[in-house]
């Protein structure tokens, strides 16, 4: 059909999380075959090289984890961007070079260059409509210690915590630890500020085990924050628009593990997904319209996932973290929660084409301004 949008469908990438990222990729894929859009795959190896849509398809058409061709299997393309030109470039071997029209990409590389503003920098430059949030909205929505100092300054509420950055707490790791020890109760959380699908989570239930989970952290970013622990019900909000969003029905995440870490998201089928929460009325009401702040006082746009604790003693509610590029698999959360709202998959990834054009349309270019002699 020659009405189809294409859609670059960028996956795979740098980060911890590039599993998730093909798994990802391939659900969109899928959903894409009902839709009114034409997937263009781009595929991103583990060093950061975009393939070329014919070797990327192998990859979204296959069974393989990760995106990394072999010497035989690689065709010598590379994507490039094409500053203002509105496109991508695929160079090609003896310096061969040929447009990639797109109509707008979708970015699905999970974590560090992917939703923290790289990938989206470099869309605006090349100017690409993309789905999902701006480049500052990426940054800030990515480091989690930034979006908890935004999000608190709003009035949102959350646990008590702290962040240490590498170069600090190198210097005096034993004053650090007693500060975690001294103004939170354990057991706390312990995180890379910059990451997501819960890799590199530690709970420390000791004072003993601090330094190794601390360590653990850093091995993953600079910057690490330490939460205090709850017992706590797992509740999520999708957010989903533009200038005015709609936040979707909630739902509950019953861990198969002590707390939802990366193998009870990915690699066991027993944590299990309650849509609807069993919530009272007035605390779904309440969590709703915090998603829905959180979303504002970040600057998001399109999507965003926005994960809750609720205290099981008091039902005190608690905003977690912000996701501005939640997982797309089969087992997510974010199109569950569409789904049961009323918004298939396919008509969910046709709706963030829109809004990512939409966008575009209202955004205007920053125009020059000639100096004055």
């Amino acid at each position: 059909m020659t009405d189809r949008r294409r859609v670059g469908l960028l996956f795979g990438g740098r980060s911890v999380e590039h599993e998730v990222s093909v798994d990802s990729a391939r659900s969109v894929a899928a959903a894409m075959r009902d839709s009114r859009l034409e997937c263009v795959p781009i595929g991103a190896t583990g060093d950061g090289r975009w393939l070329s849509p014919e070797l990327s398809r192998d990859y979204l058409d296959g069974d393989a984890a990760r995106v990394e061709p072999s010497p035989e299997q690689d065709d010598g393309a590379r994507i490039v961007i094409d500053p203002g030109g509105g496109r991508l470039l695929v160079l090609g071997r003896e310096a061969q070079c040929r447009p990639l029209e797109l109509d707008v990409v979708f970015p699905l590389i999970h974590g560090w260059s992917g939703e923290d503003g790289r990938v989206q920098g470099a869309l605006e430059l090349a100017g690409i409509p993309y789905v999902g949030a701006g480049v500052c909205a990426s940054a800030l929505a990515m480091d989690k210690a930034l979006a908890r100092q935004l999000t608190d300054h709003q009035g949102l509420p959350s646990v008590r915590w702290m962040a240490f950055d590498a170069w600090s707490y190198r210097r005096a790791p034993d004053a650090a630890h007693r500060r975690v020890t001294v103004e939170l109760k354990l057991p706390v959380f312990v995180k890379p500020a910059n990451g997501g699908s819960s890799v590199g989570i530690s709970r420390v239930d000791s004072e003993a085990d601090l330094p190794a989970a601390m360590r653990k952290a850093f091995e993953l970013d600079g910057k690490v924050l330490v939460e205090q622990g709850l017992d706590a019900r797992e509740i999520e909000c999708a957010v989903l628009g533009n200038e005015q969003p709609e936040a979707s029905v909630l739902g509950e995440i019953i861990p198969s593990r002590e707390f939802y870490d990366y193998e009870a998201k990915y690699g066991d089928a027993t944590s299990e997904l309650k849509i609807p929460a069993d919530l009272e009325p007035e605390v779904t009401r309440a969590i709703r319209a915090h998603a829905l702040s959180a979303f504002g006082c970040l600057s998001l746009t399109g999507l965003a996932r926005v994960d809750f604790l609720v205290d099981r003693s008091s039902g005190q509610v608690h905003l977690n973290e912000v996701n501005s590029l939640p997982g797309f698999t089969s087992i997510s959360m974010f199109p569950k929660l569409w789904e049961a709202t009323g918004l298939p998959f396919p008509s969910l990834v046709e709706r963030l084409v829109d809004l990512a054009l939409q966008r575009r349309g209202v955004e205007q270019p920053h125009r020059r301004v000639r100096s004055r002699s």
